[in-house]
């Protein structure tokens, strides 16, 4: 089909060729083909578009789906023989050392154990006290002209000699510390002491103003023996006691060993009195052990010891 000249508006006559001389060739028969290979190609584009848009979902789909196939889990398979169970994990230390099997603690990451206890401290098993050590001391004093028992042994006190040879009053609900452990030689009563004695709330006597009376022994070697309980506590003993016409020896020892205190009081012509004051410590069960013992006679007139009383605080 030849090729038509169309001439724009406003131009006067056929168009021209770009070059002078040129010539407006006829159309041949390749040309044509040309033209109708054009046609018929402009529909075939439109239809491939077409089949492409209609196609590209389906192929997304498909690939979408063939993906999520691919990630999908894998089948389980049958435990090998030897091998470690699926879910359970292997051990993070040597044997013995895992904890026991319980319920997963929360917020823990894998392969991460909770914190081991700590180990609760056994505590020391209590220091024993030690027990203090004994104490013995041994003094002499003045005796006062008149004793109050019920003052000076708020614990205990004892008074001999009040209504006969073997009279003894106490303090009334005392501690009971005191024992008189006899002693040898035959005891006397006698009113003759420089000092008098007084006293509430005793027993059998409930009071007395004052009273000299005492117990006495005659012979070197005859005496009294005192025992006083040890209560693990300080304590403090007041022996009052006498001479006639001898020397004696006062003696204070523990039950449970140690040294002797030891003092002597003497007077060859007449009778002497003092205060003995005896401070000790020693536990429970032990014992103060007192002797009062003439050790020497200046006459042979019943020269020996006396005793009027004891108090304890």
């Amino acid at each position: 089909m030849p090729e038509e000249n169309v001439t724009p508006p406003g131009t006067q006559g056929p168009r021209r060729g770009r070059y002078p001389g040129a010539r407006h060739r006829s159309s041949t028969g390749a040309d044509r083909v040309r033209s109708a290979v054009r046609r018929l190609s402009r529909p075939g584009r439109r239809r491939r578009w077409a089949v492409a848009v209609v196609t590209a979902p389906a192929c997304l789909a498909a690939l979408l789906a063939y993906l999520n196939w691919g990630c999908g889990p894998a089948p389980e398979e049958p435990p090998v023989a030897g091998s470690v169970p699926a879910g359970v994990g292997r051990p993070s230390g040597p044997p013995g050392t895992q904890p026991a099997a319980g319920p997963a603690s929360p917020g823990l990451r894998p392969r991460q154990r909770p914190p081991s206890p700590s180990p609760t401290a056994t505590p020391a098993p209590p220091t024993p006290t030690p027990a203090p050590p004994p104490v013995l001391t041994l003094t002499r004093n003045d005796v006062p002209a008149e004793v109050d028992l019920t003052a000076v042994g708020t614990r205990d006190w004892i008074h001999w000699g009040l209504r006969g040879d073997d009279s003894t009053v106490r303090k009334r609900g005392g501690s009971g510390e005191i024992r008189d452990d006899g002693g040898s030689g035959r005891r006397g009563s006698w009113d003759g002491n420089q000092e008098t004695f007084r006293w509430r709330g005793g027993t059998p006597v409930e009071s007395t103003d004052g009273t000299p009376h005492g117990v006495y022994t005659c012979g070197v070697g005859r005496g009294f023996t005192l025992a006083v309980a040890g209560s693990g506590q300080p304590r403090t003993v007041h022996v009052y006691a006498g001479t006639w016409m001898a020397r004696g020896r006062f003696d204070a020892r523990l039950s449970t060993g140690g040294p002797t205190r030891t003092l002597r009081m003497e007077d060859p012509h007449t009778s002497r009195s003092a205060e003995f004051v005896v401070r000790f410590q020693a536990p429970e069960g032990a014992r103060l052990v007192l002797t009062w013992t003439a050790e020497h006679a200046f006459t042979d007139d019943c020269a020996g010891v006396n005793l009027q009383a004891a108090a304890l605080r």
